[in-house]
């Protein structure tokens, strides 16, 4: 399954829509306002189904993912010279991608691909293409990228 991700133009706050293939609206972040980077995400339906909250006043920046309002991982920048690297402690999964960090791949602990993560450059926001294997992995996914995003975010402010 494929799902754009992207950010709105005018907003105040981060905020972005998910669609599918058909265009279709399956999830909703909206930005709020904290300490640090809180986006919290919304299904077709506008139920709440998750959010990533950025942990303020760490060494090196560290993203909490929650799933409905249960802690379920946690993705934390490692210190690295050019190419990025995250600690990533979420469904055993890990991140390889390239030094601009505009593609990437999501595997699991047996290296098989989860989801590969593509960066549209001509765009006036950030917009990311996800091709996700199995679409029950697609909130977890949606969790991963915002983190790395938002990481990004704070690291170019």
């Amino acid at each position: 399954m494929k799902l754009l991700f992207k950010q709105k133009m005018f907003s105040w706050l981060d905020s972005y829509e998910i669609y599918n293939e058909e265009g279709d609206i399956v999830y909703t972040v909206k930005g709020q306002l904290d300490w640090g980077h809180c986006l919290k995400i919304y299904d077709s339906n506008g139920q709440y189904v998750g959010m990533v909250r950025e942990k303020v006043l760490t060494f090196m920046p560290r993203f909490d993912l929650y799933v409905g309002e249960e802690q379920a991982g946690s993705v934390q920048k490692e210190f690295s010279f050019l190419k990025p690297k995250y600690n990533i402690d979420f469904m055993g999964w890990r991140v390889s991608g390239n030094v601009m960090e505009w593609n990437y791949e999501i595997q699991d602990t047996n290296q098989m691909s989860i989801a590969l993560i593509g960066k549209e450059v001509f765009h006036w926001t950030d917009t990311y293409v996800m091709d996700i294997g199995r679409k029950e992995d697609a909130l977890y996914v949606v969790m991963l990228v915002l983190a790395i995003d938002a990481e990004k975010c704070s690291r170019q402010s």
